[in-house]
């Protein structure tokens, strides 16, 4: 039997995988709402933060791979406990992942910007951002309250997301047929539009890792796929 000494100590390190996660959670939602900004406000200094701290949330997921082997090494945990640590490995390449797509779309904040573009495209970013943030942070509230009665959110929500997307793809390749200076800078766009749907595929994700840590069990796969942009053609008007 173990003792109450190895037991408290146990839970402790479990405990701190879960404060890892929020932190990188936390850091992860920062980055890509301070890429936005950049975008948007064409600020270049934020830009270089973003892409900064991305090595924060490289080394947030290189310490719970390392912290998860030791335990699995010194704890050979069964069970509840087995799920939570490769659950945490998970989540955090997920998170890793999505600070990877924050620190893409800072990367391309000059090359928007040279040339100003309709404020209604960064508009639509925007929305597609928050649609996205909100995802990723219901997410990580439900991992902390474990809560999975809620969790069907997720699935509608990432619905919605990719149905804006496509509707911000088509915009951005209208834009492009009117004038072909609008190519390089949408181009960009395209990429920051695809960047942010990556997110909420990634919420998607860490979703169906908690439900299965919690419950033992996985989420149904009837997870549908609403992204047409590979179906959008534009035509060009037959000359009169």
């Amino acid at each position: 039997m173990l003792s109450p000494h190895i037991v408290r100590a146990y839970d402790h390190e479990l405990a701190e995988l879960g404060n890892r996660i929020a932190s990188m959670g936390g850091l992860a939602e920062r980055m890509v709402d301070e890429a936005m900004a950049a975008l948007v406000n064409a600020d270049t200094d934020l830009a270089r933060k973003v892409i900064a701290d991305d090595a924060t949330l490289d080394e947030g997921q290189r310490w719970i791979d390392d912290q998860a082997i030791l335990m699995i090494a010194r704890r050979q945990p069964m069970a509840d406990d087995l799920r939570e640590i490769l659950g945490a490995i998970k989540i955090a390449a997920d998170l890793e992942r999505v600070g990877d797509l924050g620190k893409n779309i800072a990367k391309r904040v000059v090359a928007v910007t040279e040339v100003r573009q309709p404020v209604q495209l960064f508009r639509g970013l925007e929305a597609l951002t928050t649609l996205a943030l909100t995802q990723l942070k219901q997410v990580l509230d439900v991992y902390a309250s474990r809560e999975v009665s809620t969790i069907g959110f997720v699935r509608s929500r990432d619905e919605e997301i990719d149905a804006m997307y496509t509707s911000l793809f088509r915009e951005l390749l209208t834009y492009m047929m009117e004038d072909p200076r609008n190519i390089s800078p949408c181009t960009h766009l395209l990429f920051c539009a695809k960047n942010i749907e990556r997110i909420g595929d990634h919420a998607t994700n860490i979703a169906e890792t908690v439900y299965h840590v919690v419950t033992g069990e996985m989420l149904p796969m009837d997870r549908v796929k609403v992204d047409k942009s590979h179906q959008i053609v534009i035509r060009e008007s037959p000359e009169e």
